[in-house]
């Protein structure tokens, strides 16, 4: 029996029931066996379809970069700048990784199981590409912006596992009241840890600032950009994890 019904399983049947389940347990609580019964099957039905949980977490985060770049709300307009490109690409990979309990941890570091994400990689290297800028430059300007989105995320779900509830510990004025003989230090906490959009959107706003500073034609000749002598394959963990730098459909 248990054969016949690990033949009615997909991998994407399996990667969208994990993520119903993740939502509901978070990473930690996520399980082969868990999953499998959800899914009415024994637990070793799924090793068929996934050798370990780290081959779940990559069909995992293909899924939820599907579901991304398939949201309208993700793609820019009409013929917009690279600038603009990489804050809608950005902004729809933040959206997408926070309708996930752990959205930042199951996407991070996982491998697609796909190719999908060519398609919206090509689009977004070929625009800064087009815009002036070198393979080189146009890879480390998309993937700085991937991971600081990435890794804003990540501490932002720390910080707040779901919408609105707040891990212990992180109260603002609380936080205030201990560290009240490091005044300033006190005082960062309603900067650190409030208001995720603005921060998040300045934050953004910066790293383009930076790049445009920093590679986009015209920018300061011998800097960074014109200094390295550094191989676009020895990059970052995008290029060698198979995982876009941005999931937006416009990127």
């Amino acid at each position: 029996m248990a054969s016949k019904k690990t033949n009615r399983l997909d991998p994407a049947q399996v990667a969208d029931t994990a993520l119903r389940l993740l939502n509901e347990r978070g990473l930690d609580g996520l399980t082969l066996r868990a999953i499998a019964q959800e899914l009415n099957v024994q637990a070793p039905a799924l090793y068929w379809h996934f050798k370990n949980k780290q081959a779940l977490l990559d069909e995992m985060a293909t899924a939820m970069y599907r579901r991304m770049v398939a949201d309208p709300a993700a793609r820019p307009v009409g013929d917009v700048s690279w600038q603009e490109r990489i804050l809608a690409a950005n902004r729809g990979l933040r959206a997408g990784l926070l309708r996930f309990r752990d959205g930042a941890k199951v996407y991070s570091g996982a491998r697609f199981t796909g190719t999908d994400h060519a398609v919206e990689m090509e689009r977004q290297l070929g625009a800064l590409i087009d815009a002036g800028f070198s393979l080189r430059q146009a890879v480390r300007a998309s993937t700085t912006a991937y991971m600081y989105t990435l890794g804003f995320v990540t501490e932002e779900q720390g910080i707040e596992p779901a919408p609105g509830q707040p891990r212990e510990g992180f109260d603002v004025e609380e936080r205030a009241e201990r560290l009240a003989e490091f005044p300033l230090a006190a005082a960062a906490g309603a900067e650190i840890f409030t208001d995720h959009d603005s921060r998040f959107e300045e934050g953004l706003r910066l790293i383009v600032a930076g790049i445009e500073a920093l590679y986009a034609p015209g920018a300061q000749a011998g800097g960074p950009a014109a200094a390295s002598t550094g191989s676009p394959s020895d990059g970052p963990p995008e290029a060698r994890s198979g995982a876009a730098p941005a999931p937006s459909a416009g990127a």
